[in-house]
Protein backbone atom coordinates (compact mmCIF):
# COMPACT_ATOMS: atom_id res chain seq x y z
CA UNK A 1 0.00 0.00 0.00
CA UNK A 2 1.25 3.56 -1.33
CA UNK A 3 2.25 5.64 2.05
CA UNK A 4 0.85 8.95 2.50
CA UNK A 5 3.24 11.47 3.32
CA UNK A 6 2.46 13.77 5.93
CA UNK A 7 2.32 17.59 5.13
CA UNK A 8 4.01 20.12 6.43
CA UNK A 9 1.42 23.00 6.91
CA UNK A 10 2.92 26.04 8.11
CA UNK A 11 1.80 29.24 7.57
CA UNK A 12 4.24 31.75 6.19
CA UNK A 13 6.87 32.72 8.81
CA UNK A 14 6.40 30.14 11.44
CA UNK A 15 9.21 28.33 10.60
CA UNK A 16 10.92 27.22 14.17
CA UNK A 17 14.31 28.58 13.85
CA UNK A 18 15.72 30.96 11.27
CA UNK A 19 13.18 33.11 8.82
CA UNK A 20 11.43 31.74 6.11
CA UNK A 21 12.99 28.78 3.60
CA UNK A 22 16.28 29.29 5.53
CA UNK A 23 14.80 26.65 8.29
CA UNK A 24 13.71 23.46 6.66
CA UNK A 25 13.22 19.63 7.80
CA UNK A 26 16.01 17.63 6.90
CA UNK A 27 16.08 13.80 7.39
CA UNK A 28 19.61 11.57 7.25
CA UNK A 29 20.02 8.03 8.02
CA UNK A 30 23.18 6.17 9.20
CA UNK A 31 23.64 2.83 7.83
CA UNK A 32 22.52 0.88 11.08
CA UNK A 33 18.63 0.83 9.47
CA UNK A 34 18.04 2.81 6.57
CA UNK A 35 15.08 1.04 5.37
CA UNK A 36 13.37 2.33 8.54
CA UNK A 37 14.72 6.05 7.59
CA UNK A 38 13.59 6.12 3.91
CA UNK A 39 10.10 5.32 5.15
CA UNK A 40 10.03 7.87 7.73
CA UNK A 41 11.20 10.30 5.04
CA UNK A 42 8.45 9.04 2.90
CA UNK A 43 6.01 9.93 5.38
CA UNK A 44 7.01 13.04 5.90
CA UNK A 45 7.30 13.85 2.04
CA UNK A 46 10.81 14.59 1.84
CA UNK A 47 13.86 12.95 0.36
CA UNK A 48 16.43 11.62 3.02
CA UNK A 49 19.80 14.05 3.09
CA UNK A 50 22.67 13.36 1.20
CA UNK A 51 25.55 12.02 3.13
CA UNK A 52 28.74 9.69 2.30
CA UNK A 53 29.32 6.75 4.96
CA UNK A 54 31.96 4.49 4.72
CA UNK A 55 35.61 3.30 6.46
CA UNK A 56 38.94 4.06 6.42
CA UNK A 57 41.28 1.31 5.09
CA UNK A 58 42.36 0.98 8.74
CA UNK A 59 38.62 0.15 9.84
CA UNK A 60 38.03 3.83 11.11
CA UNK A 61 34.24 5.45 9.89
CA UNK A 62 34.48 8.05 7.24
CA UNK A 63 31.72 10.34 6.92
CA UNK A 64 31.15 13.20 4.63
CA UNK A 65 27.60 15.48 4.65
CA UNK A 66 26.79 16.27 0.52
CA UNK A 67 24.33 19.18 1.14
CA UNK A 68 23.87 22.21 3.05
CA UNK A 69 22.98 21.80 6.27
CA UNK A 70 23.25 25.78 7.51
CA UNK A 71 20.21 26.54 9.92
CA UNK A 72 18.52 23.66 8.94
CA UNK A 73 16.29 21.34 11.22
CA UNK A 74 18.50 18.21 11.22
CA UNK A 75 17.23 14.84 12.40
CA UNK A 76 19.80 12.19 12.48
CA UNK A 77 18.10 8.21 12.41
CA UNK A 78 20.37 5.58 13.78
CA UNK A 79 19.70 2.49 16.12
CA UNK A 80 22.52 1.41 18.10
CA UNK A 81 21.90 -1.98 17.57
CA UNK A 82 24.48 -5.06 16.55
CA UNK A 83 27.08 -4.22 15.73
CA UNK A 84 26.47 -1.87 18.73
CA UNK A 85 30.32 -0.30 19.42
CA UNK A 86 30.27 0.52 15.23
CA UNK A 87 26.40 1.52 14.63
CA UNK A 88 27.11 4.13 18.03
CA UNK A 89 31.03 5.19 16.81
CA UNK A 90 29.08 6.17 13.56
CA UNK A 91 26.33 8.08 15.24
CA UNK A 92 28.73 10.17 17.31
CA UNK A 93 31.09 10.52 14.46
CA UNK A 94 27.45 11.93 11.90
CA UNK A 95 26.76 14.18 15.35
CA UNK A 96 30.20 15.73 14.97
CA UNK A 97 29.73 16.68 11.38
CA UNK A 98 26.62 17.87 11.70
CA UNK A 99 27.46 20.32 14.36
CA UNK A 100 30.71 21.65 12.86
CA UNK A 101 28.10 22.19 9.77
CA UNK A 102 25.99 25.01 11.75
CA UNK A 103 22.79 23.58 11.88
CA UNK A 104 19.64 24.53 13.53
CA UNK A 105 19.22 22.04 15.36
CA UNK A 106 20.25 18.51 15.45
CA UNK A 107 17.89 15.95 16.86
CA UNK A 108 19.26 12.21 17.19
CA UNK A 109 16.62 9.98 16.54
CA UNK A 110 17.39 6.39 18.28
CA UNK A 111 14.60 3.94 16.90
CA UNK A 112 16.37 0.99 19.48
CA UNK A 113 19.00 2.41 21.88
CA UNK A 114 22.20 0.49 22.69
CA UNK A 115 23.68 -0.17 26.69
CA UNK A 116 20.06 0.79 28.15
CA UNK A 117 20.13 -2.73 30.02
CA UNK A 118 23.16 -1.04 31.50
CA UNK A 119 21.22 1.05 33.80
CA UNK A 120 22.60 0.91 37.22
CA UNK A 121 25.36 -0.50 39.44
CA UNK A 122 23.85 -3.55 40.23
CA UNK A 123 27.13 -4.78 42.06
CA UNK A 124 30.76 -3.71 42.74
CA UNK A 125 33.13 -1.73 40.43
CA UNK A 126 30.60 -1.96 37.37
CA UNK A 127 30.08 1.18 34.45
CA UNK A 128 26.75 2.62 34.01
CA UNK A 129 26.91 2.30 30.47
CA UNK A 130 23.61 4.09 29.70
CA UNK A 131 24.26 7.15 30.96
CA UNK A 132 27.98 7.14 29.32
CA UNK A 133 26.48 6.67 26.16
CA UNK A 134 24.27 9.35 27.33
CA UNK A 135 26.97 11.54 27.90
CA UNK A 136 28.57 10.79 24.19
CA UNK A 137 25.18 11.51 22.51
CA UNK A 138 25.35 15.03 23.96
CA UNK A 139 28.92 15.90 23.87
CA UNK A 140 28.90 14.69 20.04
CA UNK A 141 26.61 17.78 19.33
CA UNK A 142 22.59 16.17 19.62
CA UNK A 143 21.05 18.80 20.99
CA UNK A 144 17.57 16.52 21.51
CA UNK A 145 16.70 13.20 21.59
CA UNK A 146 13.78 11.47 20.26
CA UNK A 147 14.01 7.42 21.33
CA UNK A 148 11.93 4.79 21.26
CA UNK A 149 10.68 2.39 24.16
CA UNK A 150 14.17 3.11 26.16
CA UNK A 151 14.71 -0.28 28.35
CA UNK A 152 14.00 1.72 31.10
CA UNK A 153 12.20 5.00 31.47
CA UNK A 154 14.94 6.94 34.09
CA UNK A 155 17.63 6.75 31.09
CA UNK A 156 16.11 10.31 30.10
CA UNK A 157 17.39 11.60 33.50
CA UNK A 158 20.92 10.78 31.72
CA UNK A 159 20.52 13.31 29.31
CA UNK A 160 21.15 16.95 29.98
CA UNK A 161 19.59 17.93 26.45
CA UNK A 162 15.36 16.90 25.94
CA UNK A 163 14.15 13.46 25.15
CA UNK A 164 11.16 12.90 23.50
CA UNK A 165 10.53 8.87 24.48
CA UNK A 166 8.14 6.98 22.15
CA UNK A 167 6.17 3.51 22.65
CA UNK A 168 5.15 1.38 20.20
CA UNK A 169 2.63 -0.67 22.31
CA UNK A 170 -0.76 1.03 20.67
CA UNK A 171 1.23 -0.07 16.79
CA UNK A 172 1.97 -4.07 17.85
CA UNK A 173 -2.00 -3.82 20.30
CA UNK A 174 -3.43 -2.88 16.53
CA UNK A 175 -1.86 -6.25 15.48
CA UNK A 176 -3.79 -8.00 18.19
CA UNK A 177 -6.88 -6.64 18.04
CA UNK A 178 -7.01 -7.35 14.23
CA UNK A 179 -7.51 -10.97 15.29
CA UNK A 180 -10.42 -10.80 16.06
CA UNK A 181 -9.81 -12.61 19.75
CA UNK A 182 -13.36 -11.45 22.40
CA UNK A 183 -11.83 -10.10 25.01
CA UNK A 184 -13.55 -12.88 27.78
CA UNK A 185 -10.98 -15.11 25.66
CA UNK A 186 -7.78 -12.39 26.09
CA UNK A 187 -5.19 -12.73 28.90
CA UNK A 188 -2.32 -10.47 28.67
CA UNK A 189 0.63 -12.46 30.54
CA UNK A 190 3.75 -10.77 32.06
CA UNK A 191 6.55 -12.89 31.14
CA UNK A 192 8.04 -12.02 34.66
CA UNK A 193 7.58 -9.75 37.63
CA UNK A 194 9.61 -6.25 36.09
CA UNK A 195 7.33 -6.28 33.19
CA UNK A 196 3.93 -6.10 34.93
CA UNK A 197 3.41 -2.32 34.43
CA UNK A 198 4.28 -2.60 31.10
CA UNK A 199 1.87 -5.56 30.31
CA UNK A 200 -0.96 -3.57 32.25
CA UNK A 201 -0.23 -0.76 30.01
CA UNK A 202 -0.36 -2.70 26.70
CA UNK A 203 -4.08 -4.38 28.73
CA UNK A 204 -5.29 -0.86 28.77
CA UNK A 205 -5.31 -0.93 24.81
CA UNK A 206 -6.42 -4.82 24.12
CA UNK A 207 -7.94 -5.24 27.18
CA UNK A 208 -8.40 -8.99 28.83
CA UNK A 209 -7.49 -10.18 32.06
CA UNK A 210 -4.10 -9.66 33.44
CA UNK A 211 -1.64 -12.84 34.50
CA UNK A 212 2.01 -12.83 35.95
CA UNK A 213 5.07 -15.33 35.86
CA UNK A 214 6.59 -15.94 38.72
CA UNK A 215 10.34 -16.13 37.55
CA UNK A 216 12.81 -17.61 40.20
CA UNK A 217 16.38 -18.04 39.39
CA UNK A 218 18.13 -20.96 41.05
CA UNK A 219 21.32 -20.07 40.09
CA UNK A 220 23.31 -17.52 38.30
CA UNK A 221 22.82 -18.78 35.14
CA UNK A 222 19.71 -20.71 35.35
CA UNK A 223 15.85 -19.08 35.53
CA UNK A 224 12.93 -21.18 36.71
CA UNK A 225 9.66 -20.05 35.70
CA UNK A 226 7.41 -21.78 38.51
CA UNK A 227 4.18 -19.93 39.15
CA UNK A 228 1.28 -18.35 37.65
CA UNK A 229 -0.53 -15.67 39.22
CA UNK A 230 -3.53 -13.80 38.20
CA UNK A 231 -6.59 -15.04 35.95
CA UNK A 232 -6.79 -18.35 34.72
CA UNK A 233 -4.92 -19.25 31.21
CA UNK A 234 -7.02 -22.49 30.82
CA UNK A 235 -8.54 -22.42 26.97
CA UNK A 236 -7.64 -18.99 26.81
CA UNK A 237 -5.41 -16.90 24.01
CA UNK A 238 -2.48 -15.31 25.83
CA UNK A 239 -0.62 -12.17 24.72
CA UNK A 240 2.83 -11.56 25.72
CA UNK A 241 4.26 -7.57 25.75
CA UNK A 242 7.58 -6.48 26.51
CA UNK A 243 10.04 -4.01 24.97
CA UNK A 244 12.67 -6.28 23.32
CA UNK A 245 13.20 -10.09 22.97
CA UNK A 246 17.15 -10.46 23.95
CA UNK A 247 17.90 -14.31 23.89
CA UNK A 248 14.10 -15.37 24.16
CA UNK A 249 14.79 -17.32 27.50
CA UNK A 250 12.10 -14.96 29.44
CA UNK A 251 9.47 -15.57 27.00
CA UNK A 252 10.30 -19.02 26.19
CA UNK A 253 10.27 -20.36 29.59
CA UNK A 254 6.63 -17.73 30.25
CA UNK A 255 4.75 -19.83 27.30
CA UNK A 256 6.00 -23.14 28.66
CA UNK A 257 4.08 -21.79 31.66
CA UNK A 258 1.19 -20.78 29.79
CA UNK A 259 1.06 -23.68 27.68
CA UNK A 260 1.11 -26.00 30.97
CA UNK A 261 -2.10 -23.97 31.96
CA UNK A 262 -4.02 -24.89 28.96
CA UNK A 263 -3.48 -21.89 27.03
CA UNK A 264 -4.95 -22.57 23.32
CA UNK A 265 -2.67 -19.86 21.80
CA UNK A 266 -0.14 -17.67 22.46
CA UNK A 267 1.12 -14.43 20.89
CA UNK A 268 4.21 -12.56 21.75
CA UNK A 269 4.50 -8.86 20.95
CA UNK A 270 7.97 -6.83 21.68
CA UNK A 271 9.29 -3.34 20.07
CA UNK A 272 12.95 -4.53 19.92
CA UNK A 273 13.76 -7.62 18.06
CA UNK A 274 17.57 -8.11 19.36
CA UNK A 275 17.41 -11.57 18.85
CA UNK A 276 20.94 -12.19 19.68
CA UNK A 277 22.84 -15.94 21.00
CA UNK A 278 20.01 -18.83 20.60
CA UNK A 279 17.18 -16.35 20.35
CA UNK A 280 16.46 -17.71 17.10
CA UNK A 281 16.84 -21.28 18.00
CA UNK A 282 14.51 -20.65 21.37
CA UNK A 283 11.75 -19.03 19.41
CA UNK A 284 11.95 -21.83 16.34
CA UNK A 285 11.26 -25.04 19.06
CA UNK A 286 8.95 -22.64 21.18
CA UNK A 287 5.25 -22.94 21.07
CA UNK A 288 4.26 -19.52 19.89
CA UNK A 289 1.62 -19.13 17.57
CA UNK A 290 3.10 -15.18 16.13
CA UNK A 291 5.43 -12.91 17.42
CA UNK A 292 5.07 -9.51 16.09
CA UNK A 293 8.14 -6.88 16.35
CA UNK A 294 8.81 -3.71 14.88
CA UNK A 295 10.82 -2.47 12.44
CA UNK A 296 13.16 -0.28 15.04
CA UNK A 297 15.90 -2.98 14.23
CA UNK A 298 16.63 -4.31 10.96
CA UNK A 299 15.43 -8.64 10.83
CA UNK A 300 18.47 -10.08 8.69
CA UNK A 301 17.19 -13.10 6.23
CA UNK A 302 18.92 -16.02 8.64
CA UNK A 303 16.57 -14.83 11.80
CA UNK A 304 12.92 -14.68 9.87
CA UNK A 305 11.24 -17.34 10.81
CA UNK A 306 7.52 -18.14 9.48
CA UNK A 307 5.69 -17.01 12.44
CA UNK A 308 7.80 -13.75 12.84
CA UNK A 309 6.04 -10.48 11.44
CA UNK A 310 7.35 -6.96 11.49
CA UNK A 311 5.15 -4.06 12.23
CA UNK A 312 6.53 -0.91 10.99
CA UNK A 313 6.99 2.17 13.32
CA UNK A 314 7.87 4.40 10.55
CA UNK A 315 4.29 6.77 10.97
CA UNK A 316 4.83 6.79 14.82
CA UNK A 317 8.17 8.26 14.32
CA UNK A 318 7.65 10.59 11.30
CA UNK A 319 4.56 12.08 13.25
CA UNK A 320 6.81 12.51 16.20
CA UNK A 321 9.20 14.49 13.93
CA UNK A 322 6.56 16.22 12.60
CA UNK A 323 5.55 17.33 16.04
CA UNK A 324 8.97 17.88 17.20
CA UNK A 325 10.02 20.45 14.08
CA UNK A 326 6.32 22.61 14.39
CA UNK A 327 7.00 22.78 18.48
CA UNK A 328 4.13 20.94 18.93
CA UNK A 329 3.02 18.02 21.58
CA UNK A 330 4.71 14.43 21.79
CA UNK A 331 2.00 13.31 24.14
CA UNK A 332 -0.59 14.03 22.28
CA UNK A 333 -0.07 10.99 20.15
CA UNK A 334 -0.83 8.65 23.03
CA UNK A 335 -3.94 10.40 24.31
CA UNK A 336 -6.24 9.09 21.78
CA UNK A 337 -6.61 5.54 21.01
CA UNK A 338 -5.83 5.47 18.01
CA UNK A 339 -2.47 7.69 16.34
CA UNK A 340 -3.38 11.04 15.18
CA UNK A 341 -3.54 11.78 11.59
CA UNK A 342 -1.61 14.63 10.78
CA UNK A 343 -2.45 16.09 7.19
CA UNK A 344 0.38 18.63 5.83
CA UNK A 345 1.19 20.16 2.81
CA UNK A 346 5.06 21.82 2.52
CA UNK A 347 5.18 25.51 1.26
CA UNK A 348 6.35 25.71 -2.16
CA UNK A 349 10.25 25.67 -2.29
CA UNK A 350 10.80 24.73 1.53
Amino acid sequence: MPVQPLSLNRPEGSAVYGNGNNHKLKIFSGRANPSLAESIARHLGCPLGRISLGNFPDGETSVRIEEDVRGRDVFLVQPTCTPVNENLMELLIMLDAFKRASPARITAVLPYYGYARQDRKDKGRVPISAKLVANLITKAGADRVLALDLHAAQIQGFFDIPVDHLYAAKELARSIRQLGIPPEDLVVLSPDEGSIKKALDFQRYVGGKLAVVDKRRTSATEVKHQHLIGASLDGKTVVMYDDMIATAGTIVGATRVARDAGAKRVYVCATHGVLCGPAIDNLRHAAIDQIFITDSIPLPPEKQLPNIRVISVAALIANAIHRIHGNESISALFNDEEPIAVQVRRPEGS
